[in-house]
């Protein structure tokens, strides 16, 4: 298999078929797997504990902010508020007690910009690994009234993106291969994409989108804008159409991402999200009202996954590896 997520249907034969097939069905679970759905939640009244995990394997610095950014993210594109975070820490062999020190002081720095509490997890050294790999478990809760579905995009309606294209991917490729860049491309545009590093949460742009009348939001991560939207669309049994230039892309992305032969809109992105709404502009008002950039990039449709280049329509393939595992430059 290649490198990065598994194929959508091996990953429903060999296991989002069985686990849904599985004997054992328990009253208090109100949202079982599915692809494109981040999260599970179960039931606790009419409240629901929201649950998602997610580990970071594509970047080789910030991983611990980064792991506690996007597992949040999860929770937040639900619908549902964040509570607390698990890490499990595996660290090949000879690391520093330094390179730990500097994993979690990341992991701090991003739970405190949350507002949540690290909760526990687990740390080892091991022979198995050869760079540190963190993963994380994230708990959340909200009414059930509140929760937001990836699958609950409806036919008809705009298809809204936050921020921009290749945003997370965009910061680790400048901090993996700074050295590299600084001999190809401006300095000042490698600064730039590194600071993309604070831009990673998607809170405070899910809050306002839930309460606007968001039925669908799905955080922007493996795969890229692409990957994401073909998600949704999937997830919800419906077809969608995006124009590919009213996507947003920044200046640092485009010059990395062709310097390095890979393509900004399939590049990780941590940090935008994707919401579908009726009257996707009102919400697109509000959320630059509050100084998030965004746009509508598309529609839900009823059938066909779709997307317009150019001025000519193609069909809008399912996910596939995630561009920051082509770089080449050459």
């Amino acid at each position: 298999m290649e490198i990065g997520k598994i194929p959508p249907e091996t990953l429903n034969r060999i296991i989002l078929n069985p686990i849904n097939d599985f004997d054992v069905k328990r009253e208090d679970v109100f949202l079982r797997p599915k692809t494109g759905e981040d999260c599970s939640a179960i039931t606790f009244g009419e409240e629901l504990c929201v649950l998602s995990a997610d580990p970071i394997t594509g970047a080789e610095q910030d991983i611990g902010y980064i792991a506690v950014h996007i597992n949040c993210n999860d929770i937040a594109s639900s619908g549902a508020e964040v509570v607390g975070i698990l890490l499990t820490i595996l660290l090949p062999e000879e690391s520093t007690e330094t390179i730990l020190s500097d994993i979690m002081a990341g992991a701090y720095e991003a739970a405190k910009e949350v507002g949540i509490e690290i909760l526990g997890g687990h740390t080892e050294v091991t022979s198995v690994v050869n760079k540190p790999v963190i993963s994380a478990a994230v708990i959340g809760r909200t009414n059930k009234n509140n929760f937001i579905a990836t699958g609950g995009a409806k036919v008809g309606q705009d298809v809204i993106m936050t921020k921009c294209a290749g945003l997370e991917g965009t910061a680790i490729l400048a901090k993996q291969y700074e050295t590299i860049l600084s001999d190809k491309i401006d300095k000042n545009l490698i600064e730039k994409a590194k600071q993309m590093r604070g831009f990673l949460s998607v809170i405070k742009e899910s809050n306002i989108a839930k309460k606007m009348g968001a039925t669908a939001m799905h955080d922007v991560t493996e795969g890229g804008i692409l990957g994401a939207v073909w998600e949704v669309a999937d997830c919800s049994g419906t077809g969608i159409v995006v124009e590919l230039d009213k996507i947003p892309v920044k200046e640092e992305t485009r010059v990395i991402c062709q310097t390095a032969h890979i393509s900004p809109y399939e590049l990780i992105s941590s940090g935008s999200l994707i919401i579908t709404a009726f009257e996707g502009e009102k919400i697109v008002k509000a959320l630059q009202q509050e100084g998030i950039e965004c746009a509508v990039i598309g529609k839900i449709t009823e059938k066909e996954k779709q997307i317009i280049k150019n001025g000519h329509i193609e069909i809008l393939n399912q996910p596939k590896s995630d561009a920051l595992y082509s770089v080449k430059f050459k």
